[in-house]
């Protein structure tokens, strides 16, 4: 009997790390997908017409640039082109004024007036110590930093940032707005720890390995991906709804990359009780509303450098965004909600066709809103854009409830599968020592609910495989496992 190895839940980038890191270990994997197709928050597909392709969930990729895992992968070497914008992200004001994040500091400070040299002080030195900051955040919170400068940077920044005095720290609105814009990204309370944390980290990538869009849309990262794993021997079963572990149970070990909600489910009553409670206790954070639109020509910021920026964030002054956030938070719907959006033919030409061009878009809204958000967002994008409606040829509106039902992962909307407060930034899904490893012998959970938590960086599917390898297969380093696009060769370790 050929008797699976590996069976992993969810193809999401977590997923597919996974898959990558146990079948390159000569073991013999198993993907199962719900959906027709691979990928989770790495889709692309064309929503309106054939030669224009939207991306269904995440567009741009700072934290797949920055990536341990994702650099010892390759992606250069295996195809995908990470396109940089020159300005990694803009900042809209009234009055048609714009803040706005090259990818030269020099050139951003040069852009900011007499905030130029505070946000240098503050930038200069992490992207100096980028890859101790990387790896202090993305090594799962579990060892030592080997840069303890960078250590002691990042709690330097969090305590300003992460708290009510970083409103003092710029003079003037732009410089304050275009980092609270990224602080933003934590999709929760501000100031918090956590939003301090994601602002030092994405902002200070802006000017180092940048915020890039892969060329032809996300769903090429999810592709080589899914090619490496074929190439060493593993199957995926799309369409393929796995609804209890039992389903699995002639798999050595069982990777899931599924929100502690879908663990509880495919679980049932085989989990300890105390450690049920646990994952029952969770929290999830704010929902987002996507908005999907097909438009006839360039998105008409008032300011139009905005136009040449990767990602552009609607939320108005520091203040502004505080309020905001903090209400969606609290499960308050705004009128004026954060909003984030791509025009990602600015980027990569090729995504658009004459007169047809795609626009990406998400808002923040508290957790299940089951409101349309179409008219938010083109409210939201029309105040500095006048003319924006008028470009709109057609959309596709996905409320923050409905989410949920595209991917069970995003509970109530939450596309960060689980709330950034500073408590779960660390215990995430539950305090363990080993957050990977449930009680349940060879049962691992690999999604962005664990350590270090969002965004597509492959680093919770590679710990967790490392984990499953450690306890299930007896390879005990990382070592053993080569990422390169030529790595050595295995014997099977079964």
């Amino acid at each position: 009997m050929n008797r699976t190895d590996v069976a992993i839940v969810g193809t999401g980038p977590n997923g597919l790390a996974a898959g990558v890191v146990l079948a390159r270990a000569g073991l013999r994997v198993a993907l199962y997908e719900r959906a027709d197709t691979i990928g989770g928050g790495l889709r692309t597909a064309p929503l309106f017409d054939s030669g224009v392709l939207h991306d269904l969930c995440s567009a741009v990729h700072p934290m797949a640039a920055a990536s341990p895992f994702f650099r010892a992968f390759g992606l250069a070497e295996r195809g995908v082109e990470l396109l940089q914008p020159e300005i990694a992200y803009a900042h809209p004001l009234d009055g048609g004024r714009a803040a706005l994040a090259y990818r030269s500091l020099a050139e951003t400070c040069a852009h900011l007036g007499a905030d130029g040299p505070r946000w240098r002080r503050l930038m200069a030195p992490l992207v100096e110590h980028s890859d101790g900051i990387v790896g202090l955040i993305m090594n799962g919170q579990r060892r030592l930093p080997r840069d303890p400068a960078a250590a002691l940077l990042l709690a330097a920044r969090v305590a300003v940032h992460g708290t009510a005095l970083g409103a003092r720290y710029f003079r003037g609105e732009e410089a304050a707005a275009l980092l609270a814009g990224v602080a933003a990204h934590a999709v929760g309370r501000l100031p918090s720890p956590a939003g301090g944390a994601v602002a030092v980290l994405l902002g200070h990538l802006a000017h180092g390995s940048g915020w890039p869009l892969p060329r032809g849309g996300s769903a090429r990262i999810a592709e080589v991906l899914a090619a490496d794993i074929t190439a060493h021997g593993g199957v995926f079963h799309t369409g393929h709804e796995v609804t209890d572990l039992a389903q699995l149970d002639d798999a050595r070990a069982v990777l899931l990359d599924t929100s502690p909600k879908g663990l509880l489910a495919l679980a049932g009553d085989r989990l300890p009780r105390s450690y049920a409670r646990g994952l029952a206790r969770f929290r999830y954070g704010p929902g987002a509303a996507k908005v999907d639109f097909l438009v006839s020509e360039p998105i008409p910021w008032a300011d139009p450098a905005v136009g040449r920026a990767g990602s552009v964030h609607l939320g108005g002054t520091r203040a502004d965004i505080v309020r905001q956030e903090t209400a969606t938070a609290r499960r308050i719907r705004t009128r004026e909600p954060f909003v984030l959006v791509v025009d990602p033919a600015a980027t990569d030409p090729g995504r658009a066709l004459p007169g047809k061009r795609p626009v990406w878009a998400y808002a923040h809204v508290p957790n299940g809103d089951p409101t349309d958000p179409f008219e938010l967002v083109r409210a939201r994008i029309e105040r500095y854009a006048p003319g924006f409606g008028d470009t709109v040829l057609a959309h596709r509106s996905v409320p923050a409830a409905s989410y949920e039902t595209y991917n069970p992962n995003y509970v109530g909307g939450d596309i960060g599968t689980g709330a950034m407060t500073l408590y779960q930034s660390i215990a995430r899904p539950v305090p363990r020592l080993d957050p990977y490893r449930t009680p349940l012998p060879g049962v691992f959970l690999c999604s962005s609910a664990t350590p270090p938590g969002p965004g597509v960086h492959g680093m919770s599917g590679y710990f967790a495989a490392l984990s499953a390898l450690r306890h299930c297969f007896g390879i005990r380093t990382a070592a053993d496992v080569s990422l390169s696009p030529t790595p050595r060769q295995f014997s099977p370790a079964h």
